[in-house]
């Protein structure tokens, strides 16, 4: 899931489907594949459009991108990216 093979970018991806599953998902009963991707088609897009979002001073991430919104990161990286994607 990541672009550059580096397992911990994987965090942000993990994250927004915690949120989508815990906050939305957990209350549907889906009982077949097209159902499930309406359902989840519906969910990304209030995600995306309706719900603010604290990392980006209480915005959807559809006004930041609408926008072009650039806001001082809220959140704390720990994180060092390394430059070297593979060891040898």
């Amino acid at each position: 899931m990541t672009e550059n093979g580096d397992p911990l970018e994987n965090a942000i991806v993990e994250r927004v489907n915690g949120i989508i599953k815990e906050e939305y998902l957990d209350y549907y009963k889906v009982v077949d594949k097209h159902e499930a991707k309406e359902l989840l088609d519906a969910v990304i897009k209030l995600y995306n459009n309706e719900r603010p979002h604290v990392s980006v001073g209480n915005l959807t991430p559809s006004q930041v991108h609408q926008y072009n919104v650039k806001r001082e990161k809220l959140w704390k990286n720990y994180y060092v990216k390394s430059p070297i994607i593979v060891k040898l």
